[in-house]
């Protein structure tokens, strides 16, 4: 029979949901290790340590800057051409140690999968997916993959293996799946439009503030369901306040990343959570969120992305590039490719 409206409110007070184990994030957190690990052996073999002390110590504890634009880093000039960086624009080898840089590399050997055979830096064998006519590169998905250093993959696993287990618990793991790579791959596609260009980016942060969104989406439909729902919504702001303060700390993650999964787990999530409708009027409400929601989604995914292979894309927004970047005179004020 159908499931019953008492029993559905019982099960959600208990944090019950639809599926019991969240296999996906399991899942996904041992690739995200594996591939760690894989930075790891990249700059052990190029420095000669594990994690990059030089020229610079990489704050995050782990690879040098070339190393994770090599294994994949969001990385403007590695995916299009960008103004002022051209196929001759060399920046510091994996290998090199000595500040200023004694050893420097040509732009297509760091981003390396075969550099770009002297065209236009476009890495056609990567990209993946087509949206309104325009291909997406993966490099929007492999920084989802990839994280910094040992404090930041530690961090964000944590994040996972709780606010993003729960998520797949309670919506099951398609609809997770669905949210958390639309939040993650559009993170980096506003990322990449409004970051600084020179500024590798990685992690999973917007993928898992995309889960972090549908605890709002969850916290608002079901407010009269909520234990003192007053007094978490206070501790659910303080948190976001914080993770979303955490983007602003130089350690190659991008604050645009954590907005953009942010604005996209609310779409998805709103369109996909399963939300308990008691009446007519309130299950009304949220169809007409979820009508709004999904075309809404598609307009900014293919906005953004279509904006991002524009020769200028700050353009369009000339301010955005404040959004991750505070302005000193080490990047330029935010100008350029920082």
């Amino acid at each position: 029979g159908k499931y019953p409206l008492e029993q559905r409110i019982e099960d959600k007070k208990r944090g019950i949901g639809r599926q019991r184990y969240p296999v996906l994030v399991w899942a996904l957190t041992a690739v995200m290790i594996a591939v760690f690990i894989y930075e790891l052996v990249v700059n052990s073999r190029a420095q000669g340590t594990p994690v990059s002390f030089k020229p610079v110590v990489n704050p995050m504890l782990g690879p040098s800057e070339s190393a994770l634009i090599y294994v994949g880093a969001r990385f403007p000039p590695c995916m299009k051409a960008v103004q002022n960086i051209t196929l001759t624009t060399t920046m510091p080898c994996l290998n090199d140690t000595a500040n200023p840089p004694t050893l420097n590399c040509l732009i297509e050997d760091i981003c390396g999968f075969g550099g770009f055979h002297g065209t236009t830096p476009n890495q056609w064998f990567r990209q993946v997916v087509m949206v309104m006519g325009q291909s997406m590169n993966d490099k929007f998905i492999t920084p989802i993959f990839i994280h910094a250093g040992f404090i930041h993959i530690i961090l964000n696993m944590i994040a996972q293996l709780t606010v993003s287990a729960q998520i797949e618990r309670e919506m099951g793991s398609a609809g997770f799946l669905l949210t958390y790579f639309a939040a993650g791959i559009f993170g980096n596609v506003l990322g990449g439009n409004f970051s600084l260009v020179g500024a590798p980016s990685v992690g999973a942060s917007g993928a898992i503030f995309g889960c972090v969104a549908v605890t709002w989406v969850d916290l608002f439909a079901h407010w009269r369901y909520q234990y003192r729902p007053g007094r978490k919504l206070a501790f659910m702001s303080i948190e976001l306040v914080f993770g979303i303060a955490l983007g602003y700390i130089p350690s190659h993650r991008s604050i645009s990343a954590h907005l953009g999964g942010l604005c996209m787990g609310l779409l998805v999530g709103t369109a996909l959570y399963p939300v308990i409708s008691p009446t007519r009027k309130h299950k009304s409400i949220m169809w007409g969120f979820r009508i709004v929601t999904i075309p809404l989604a598609i307009i900014l995914f293919v906005v953004l992305i279509r904006n991002f292979y524009t020769s200028d894309p700050y353009a369009a927004c000339s301010g955005c590039r404040y959004l991750s970047c505070i302005p000193t005179s080490s990047n330029n004020h935010c100008q350029g490719t920082g």
